[in-house]
């Protein structure tokens, strides 16, 4: 795996020794000591988490182009999201399945080239979609009004080809450099001798992204959190001070409300004023429910949030660190080769999440997602 590439193939630098499984950036000799039912479970189940990628985002962008109702700018972003992480399970992922379990390329130069930019430009793409899905929601949250007006499907395609741009470029400079390596057939890797680079594709690609989602999440916690506070039913029950809600029936669509108020008949015997509960205050409970189920969407989508940013940190952090620090620290570096695997397809694994996570908590994805099942299994 090359560490400098934001989500390379589980290879080695030139130096390094593969499925040894005993491995550092000093000499070594390939030994693939695996035996061969391992190599098949192993086969089989990468072969499954390539599959249910590549289904999940797959139904993800046919529930948002059959539903009318999903065609917003901001599911947009996420049907987006979902082509990325498409093309991460069909381009990068098979392939990486090969090169994991049999520990040596040998599909050509030409074919490496290709699936190296492949790698490095999906897997960016995917993880700079989540940084432009959470400032549109962002934008949308502490600038509602002005922003309404801006949320367009053109500045949607826009942030789109800004991500795009950035992760050709941070893809873009090692296939220059590989080509001084071309006599290793037996390899597929970037070459990590260019520590500058290791330093600005992770920064880029991961380190600065975590930072801006970090910071994001935060104000619109702040802000979701806010929100909740102004919308909680006792926040309007404080307009009736002292009043009594006295539901008609079960099932009403409204209740009402006796206030204790001052009556202008005169003083009672002990010359203290006459207090009637003569008067009758309304409340539509239509109002009461729409501000519990507006503080409810707030409360889910504040852990959703949680969930998001979470799951990426997981997924990605300990493959980056391995990443920024491999090849700095060079020959001082020790570390299992199947370790090193591990985190890359947990990396991987991060497509799989993301239409999971982006569509199971949200209501209206999963009313058209479970309307999409019924059809096809209907027809």
């Amino acid at each position: 795996m090359e560490p400098a590439s934001p989500c390379p193939a589980p290879l080695l630098p030139a130096n390094d020794s593969y499925h040894g499984r005993n491995c550092s950036a000093g000499e070594g000799v390939y030994q693939d000591a695996t035996p061969l039912s391992g190599k098949i479970v192993l086969a089989v189940f990468l072969a499954l988490i390539t599959l249910a990628t590549v289904l999940s985002n797959a139904f993800v962008i046919a529930t948002v182009y059959q539903t009318r109702k999903l065609h917003t700018p901001a599911n947009y972003l996420i049907a987006s999201l979902a082509v990325t992480d498409l093309l991460v399970s069909i381009l990068v992922m098979p392939i990486s399945s090969l090169y994991t379990v049999t520990g040596k390329w040998t599909l050509g130069q030409v074919v490496c080239d290709i699936w190296l930019s492949s790698d490095i430009t999906c897997c960016t793409a995917s993880i700079l979609h989540l940084c432009v899905i959470a400032l549109d929601r962002y934008w949308a949250i502490t600038d509602a009004v002005e922003y309404s007006t801006k949320r367009t499907p053109k500045r949607a395609a826009g942030m789109i080809a800004l991500v795009w741009v950035f992760a050709i470029c941070i893809s873009i400079p090692p296939l220059f450099w590989r080509q001084a390596k071309a006599e290793e057939a037996s390899k597929c890797s970037v070459n990590t001798d260019h520590v500058l680079y290791t330093v600005y594709s992770t920064v880029g690609a991961f380190y600065f992204p975590t930072l801006l989602l970090i910071a994001l999440y935060g104000r619109i916690y702040v802000e979701a959190r806010s929100r909740i506070l102004k919308q909680t039913p006792k926040k309007a029950g404080k307009r009736l001070t002292r009043a009594q809600l006295i539901t008609d029936s079960p099932g009403s669509s409204s209740s009402v409300t006796s206030i204790n108020s001052k009556a202008p008949e005169g003083p009672s015997e002990t010359g203290s004023p006459v207090y009637m509960n003569q008067v009758k205050v309304k409340v539509s409970d239509a109002l009461l429910e729409k501000k519990k189920l507006t503080a409810a969407r707030e409360r889910k989508a504040t852990k959703t949030l949680g969930v998001i940013l979470g799951a990426f940190i997981v997924c990605w952090l300990p493959f980056f660190i391995i990443s920024l620090v491999l090849p700095i620290c060079k020959d001082a570096c020790w570390f299992h080769m199947a370790i090193f695997d591990f985190f890359n397809w947990l990396g991987y694994l991060n497509s799989l999440i993301n239409p999971i996570i982006y569509t199971m908590s949200n209501e209206d994805f999963k009313q058209a997602f479970h309307k999409l099942i019924r059809f096809r299994c209907t027809s």
